[in-house]
């Protein structure tokens, strides 16, 4: 197996490459927007020409979102286009794409998780632009797996883990949303099973490439995230002393972007077809302290 990895400083892209130096009979070329503008078309049929993958992992994205709504045209290059160019080189190579997208492609106001089949209204630049690199995505490649995430922590990157951390090392209290509901997401688990994905297709599986959902079990609201980080942190002697936290509603808490209000996804499918559970985020609290770098 031959795998090329974009992005791959990002939480996901980062742990992608951990796990992938550990298997056997794995190349990988893990490449950072620094050595792959994923936005230059020449670029990245020249990359992929010259490394003839098999898997393409696009962890690769704009996902600043509330910068997103300033910064269009860049969120478009780099969530619909790149995808794009990707996915056309993969084609050309014969090669399957694995792609992470977004529970922003949909409104976020249904009741209940949100199934692979529902209907998509993004409300705002991020989740339109992710969106658009879905339908590229799709369009462009036949073997393409579109695996479709939420509220991603971990090790590496900036994440909502490291700021309650770091915030509650500091203050004595902190106002969290509790009105916005979803599954947060180790992205070790990610990673995980975009290779166990990547795997079955290389083995020469039957495979139902489309989209799928990967998230966090059991769903919470941002101050409930927050409550587990804060309480784990102060057992595991992380901080001193437990931040006194306050549950406030999204419009005591506005942002340039319009945030889903569910961001639940139903994780089914990928256990149904690949045998893989949904992302146990407590379990990957257990270690905190290497949260904290």
């Amino acid at each position: 197996m031959r795998v090329l990895i974009t992005g791959c400083h990002g939480q996901v892209g980062c742990s992608l490459t951990e796990q992938l130096a550990k298997c056997e009979n794995i190349t990988v070329l893990a490449l950072d927007r620094d050595y792959l503008d994923i936005t230059n078309q020449e670029a990245v049929k020249a990359a992929v020409a010259e490394f003839q993958p098999t898997i393409i992992i696009n962890a690769a994205a704009h996902t600043a979102v509330d910068k997103a709504e300033d910064e269009v045209e860049l969120s478009y290059a780099i969530n619909r286009d790149g995808p794009k160019y990707l996915a056309q080189a993969a084609q050309d190579a014969e090669a399957a794409i694995l792609h992470i997208s977004t529970d922003y492609v949909f409104e976020g106001n249904k009741i209940g998780e949100y199934a692979e089949s529902d209907i998509t209204n993004p409300q705002g630049v991020y989740g339109e632009s992710k969106l658009a690199g879905e339908v590229a995505v799709a369009q462009a490649c036949d073997r393409h797996i579109i695996l479709r995430t939420a509220w991603v922590f971990g090790e590496n990157g900036n994440n909502f883990v490291k700021t309650m951390l770091r915030l509650g090392a500091t203050r004595d209290s902190l106002s969290i949303v509790g009105d916005q509901f979803g599954g947060p997401t180790y992205a070790g688990d990610i990673a995980n099973a975009l290779i166990q994905i990547a795997k079955r297709i290389t083995q020469g599986d039957a495979i139902e490439f489309g989209v799928y959902h990967f998230s966090g079990l059991p769903h919470v609201s941002w101050y409930e995230f927050a409550e587990t980080i804060i309480d784990t942190a102060f057992e595991q002697g992380v901080i001193s002393k437990k931040t006194s936290l306050t549950s406030i509603t999204t419009e005591q808490y506005p942002t340039p972007a319009k945030r889903p209000s569910n961001s639940c996804l139903n994780t089914d499918k990928i256990t149904n077809v690949f045998a893989i559970e949904a992302s146990d985020w407590k379990l990957a609290l257990d270690n905190i302290q290497a949260y904290t770098g």
